[in-house]
């Protein structure tokens, strides 16, 4: 039998490693195919599509990225990471949800693209907006979501300079995992700044839900900025090589007998 704790495991670990192949991928196109990255999102999930057994890939990263979308929301629900309820970690823990509808986003668009749906676009964040601009005070939580991917990136950016995030790795890692780990980190922050931004642009300043962008489009967004769009996708490829790490490395809370989330333990 297999507990509700190892599966909570194997999803998150799951989780780390459809995170990996994005983020590698993202990398990689940014570095070799100028063309396909302008594509922003849709060109990622294309390009996975055609690896060999490109949709099976595709549907292990819906059900990897959803579950590491959950164990994101299980931060500000239940504090599993033990950061607090003081306003230091509630900024921490709000983050951490940014980022878990960041991935939720785009597990929807690679299930579009595993299901032959994606189209030509890959827009799924698009479209998602769009609905939530057509509820009453939709722009306002369009934006508030914006304010909490600034959060998520300040906290990003502060694990690549402090290497804090080693506190949830195993001493087994290899050596280098601070290293790669810290530039992925730092790279990752500015992606969710401009998505923050286009996010804040669209709810508050009525820029329209086809300015909001996704990870994809976050880089593309960078291509004419030179040795910046470079610096940022090989931050990018770090961090899903650093994810891989993570995939086999990370210390992952575990399910109580009774199907509740306890608090993170390092040890």
């Amino acid at each position: 039998m297999v507990d509700k704790s190892e599966k909570f495991n194997w999803l998150v670990r799951v989780g780390y490693f459809s995170r990996a192949i994005l983020y590698t991928v993202v990398g990689l196109i940014a570095l070799t195919s100028a063309g396909r990255i302008a594509e922003g999102t849709a060109g990622i999930f294309k390009a996975i599509e055609d690896f060999p057994g490109g949709t099976a890939i595709l549907w292990i990263m819906v059900l990897g990225l959803f579950g590491y979308a959950l164990f994101r929301f299980c931060s500000p629900l239940f504090d599993i990471e033990n950061e607090g309820s003081d306003a230091k970690g509630w900024g921490k823990r709000i983050g951490h949800a940014g980022s878990a509808i960041g991935h939720l986003a785009l597990a929807w668009s690679a299930f579009k693209f595993a299901t032959d749906s994606g189209g030509g676009s890959g827009g799924g964040a698009q479209e998602a907006a769009s609905g939530v601009l057509g509820v009453e005070f939709g722009g306002i939580l369009l934006g508030l979501l914006g304010l909490t991917f600034f959060i998520a990136a300040f906290n990003q950016g502060k694990k690549g300079v402090t290497g804090s995030f080693m506190n949830r790795v195993s001493p087994q890692a290899p050596d280098f995992t601070r290293m790669i780990g810290g530039a992925g980190y730092v790279a990752r922050a500015v992606v969710f700044v401009i998505i923050g931004w286009s996010l804040v642009g669209a709810g508050f300043m009525s820029q329209g839900s086809d300015q909001v962008k996704t990870i994809g489009d976050a880089v593309a967004s960078l291509a004419d900025d030179g040795i910046w769009f470079t610096l940022v996708a090989i931050g990018l490829l770090l961090f899903g090589l650093f994810s891989f790490i993570l995939a086999r490395y990370r210390i992952i809370p575990e399910l109580s007998s009774g199907g509740k989330v306890p608090k993170f333990r390092a040890g």
